[in-house]
Parts: C-alpha cells; structure tokens; sequence
C-alpha cells in the first residue's frame, strides 16, 4: 500500500544545532511585531473602531457581491456583508462615519441603495467603548488560553515542558497579531478566532512531541539530552509535516474559494499552521535544553541518597 512521507524515516537532521539561529530568528520576528504594533497599531475592523450595524430582510436572495459594490461606492467608509439565517437576511456593518459628516445621511444612503421592500430588523450604533471592550476581551481570552495550556502541559508532563509550550505558544500569537499590523489586513472579531485556533493547532503538534521525547527519556536513559531530543524530532518530523501540509491545503481551498469572509479567516490560520509548526519543532522542544529535565534514573538516585534516606 502507498504511503506518503514528505520526509523520510530515519532522518537525522541536527536540529537542537541550529536552535540558536532559530531563536534568534524567532526573537527578531517577536520584536518586529511589537514595534509595528506599538508604533503603527492594529489595522482594526468595524467591530472595534465603531460604526453601524443592519439586520435586514431582503425581498428577494441577494447578489452579495454586486451589493457590497454598490454600497463601497458610496464612499463611506469600510462596508461588510454577510449572511446569517436565510438567504434572505443581511448583517451590514457600517463604517461610523468621521466627526462633521452627517452620520445619518450616511444611514439614509444605505437604505436608499438596499432599495424598496428591505425589512430592517435593527439598525445600531456600535461605539468605540465597545470596540475597546473587544479588544480588552481578545487579550483576555488569548491570555487564558495560554495560562490554561501551561497548566495542562504542566500536569501531564513537567513544568518544564509546559514553560517550553507557552513559550512558543507566546510566539505564535505575537506573529499572528503582528501580522494585521505589518500588512493590510482587517483585525475583526474572526481573527481572535484565527489566534485561538493557531493556539490550539500548536499546541497539538507541540504535545505530539513532547509525549515522544517522554517515552524516548524513559528508554534511553543513557542517551545524552540533545541526542534524545534531536531523535525525537527527526522520529516526528514526518507526521508533523505531512499533518501540517494536509491541514494548509484544506485552509487554502477555503481561502480560494470560500469568498471573501471565510478568506479573511482563513488567511491568519494558514499562517498561523506554518508558525505553530515552525514553533513546535524550532522552539518548544529546543527549550528543554536549558531547563534541566529530571529523568526517572536521576529521580531514583535523588531518592536513595543518604540525605534523603536519613
């Protein structure tokens, strides 16, 4: 039976060597990304600068794209469309228009673009103290997610490798966020979605090896720690590739041709995939390197020492 390896078994690529090129690598990129965020901010979206939002029935099944022309040519500001329910009904986010425009000519333009016939179930303002709150309540959850995962890592493992996890953990978020200020992408309420998603995508990848590092400390227990580690890396190389690469092609397809919302999601994961896999490999498991891994041999020898018996 065919079986795809994008990398073979039995590789011995000496990854622990390059970890500090690595580390370098990922601490520049880490920088980068805080200083455009510090110093540039986060192309944020209707949902955080504030705007209007419609929820409307349309009298017949709408032409999405036609429609998010008509309304962009208005020339107020950003428009998003999407569908929820029937085919029928429309959520319109609005753009709040700037202080001395007329906010509701602004309204009127839209109704009188959507036509005769609309039902408008609501029509509201969204303020910039909501949008304060979304951003408030985005840093909480990504900042929960990681105290969580340190704390599972730490009880299935050690603390030393939940330490390494979140570590990298704190790398993936940091480029994800980075990159909706590096280039022009709209920070909205589906890309806290992306980061929590890449979280979890890491994670598991980082979990995979790790348990192999865990079993390879138990039967090799001579082996010097690089070794080990590096041995364990090169075993799961091929299954954290190829899971990696099924996982991209799935998003992309998504990307191409799921339009122009779901491309917006599944932009930051697709780079989220490459960063979490990146991180896996790269980061998290190199780290343990520095921090002083018991294994069960030294555990018993700590054990039957005189001060301990005594």
């Amino acid at each position: 039976m065919f079986r795809l390896h994008l990398i073979p078994y039995g590789t011995k690529f000496d990854i622990i060597g390059k970890s500090k090129y690595m580390f370098s690598i990922a601490i520049a990129a880490i920088v980068t990304c805080f200083a455009f965020i510090i110093f540039k901010g986060m192309n944020y979206g209707i949902d955080f600068k504030g705007g209007y939002i419609f929820e409307v029935k349309m009298p017949s099944e709408p032409d999405i794209q036609s429609l998010r022309d008509k309304l962009g040519s208005l020339n107020l500001g950003e428009v998003a469309i999407q569908q929820f329910g029937a085919k029928e009904d429309l959520m319109i986010k609005l753009e709040k228009p700037e202080e001395g425009k007329n906010q509701a000519l602004a309204i009127q333009k839209v109704k009188d673009t959507l036509g005769d016939g609309v039902v408008y179930k609501k029509v509201e303002t969204v303020g910039p103290k909501v949008g304060s709150e979304l951003v408030s309540n985005a840093i909480k959850a990504v900042t929960f997610a990681l105290i969580a995962m340190l704390l599972y890592i730490a009880v299935r493992f050690e603390w030393q490798f939940g330490v390494c996890a979140v570590v990298a953990l704190f790398h993936d978020c940091a480029i994800i966020f980075g990159m909706f200020s590096i280039f022009p992408l709209e920070f909205s309420e589906t890309s806290i979605t992306a980061v929590l998603l890449t979280a979890s995508y890491s994670i598991n990848d980082t979990v995979v090896i790790f348990d192999r590092i865990r079993e390879n400390l138990k039967r090799f227990r001579k082996m010097d720690l690089k070794d080990l580690i590096n041995l364990s890396l090169n075993e799961t190389l091929s299954r954290t590739t190829l899971t990696a690469t099924t996982t991209i092609l799935a998003v992309l397809s998504l990307y191409l041709f799921g339009g122009k919302i779901i491309a917006a999601l599944a932009l930051p994961i697709m780079v989220g995939i490459m960063v979490g896999t990146f991180s896996s490999i790269f980061i998290a498991s190199p780290l343990l390197m520095y921090l002083n891994i018991k294994r069960d041999n030294e555990k018993e020898l700590k054990d039957k020492s005189p001060a301990n018996i005594g």
